[in-house]
C-alpha cells in the first residue's frame, strides 16, 4: 500500500469518527446540525490534523458562527480521544480545527449567477 493512500484513508476514517463523535455529544445546546466536517488534511509526520469544518447559516436569534466555532474549539479534547478509542495508531494527532468558508462562497456565487440569469435574458436570434 503506497504511503499516500495510507494517508488519505487515515484522513478519511479521522473525517468519519468525528462526524460520528459529533452526533454522539451529549451537549443538548450545542446545534449539531449545523456542523459539517468537510475535509482532513494531516500531516507527513501524522502528528497534526487539520480539521476543516464548514457551519451553516444559522436561524435569526441564534449564536453566530464564529461563537459556534468558538464553542467547537473547546471540544477539541474530546474529539481526540473519541478518535483514540476508534483508530489503532500509535499517536492521536493534535487536531487543529479552521473554518472553511468553501460552500458559503460557491452559495453566494450560486445566488450571483442566479441572479445575473433572471435580470438579464439573453436575445436569441433564429
Amino acid at each position: 500500500m503506497s504511503k499516500v493512500f495510507r494517508k488519505e484513508m487515515i484522513e478519511s476514517d479521522i473525517r468519519k469518527i468525528m462526524s460520528d463523535a459529533l452526533r454522539e455529544l451529549k451537549n443538548e445546546s450545542f446545534p449539531k446540525e449545523l456542523l459539517s466536517f468537510t475535509r482532513v488534511n494531516l500531516s507527513k509526520d501524522k502528528r497534526y490534523a487539520d480539521i476543516y469544518v464548514s457551519i451553516l447559516p444559522p436561524a435569526e436569534g441564534e449564536e453566530t458562527r464564529e461563537s459556534l466555532f468558538d464553542k467547537l474549539e473547546k471540544y477539541k479534547g474530546y474529539f481526540r480521544k473519541f478518535i483514540a478509542q476508534n483508530t489503532r495508531m500509535y499517536t492521536v494527532p493534535e487536531l487543529r480545527m479552521i473554518l472553511d468558508k468553501g460552500i458559503e462562497q460557491s452559495v453566494r456565487m450560486q445566488k450571483l449567477l442566479d441572479s445575473l440569469n433572471s435580470s438579464d435574458p439573453i436575445d436569441q436570434e433564429s
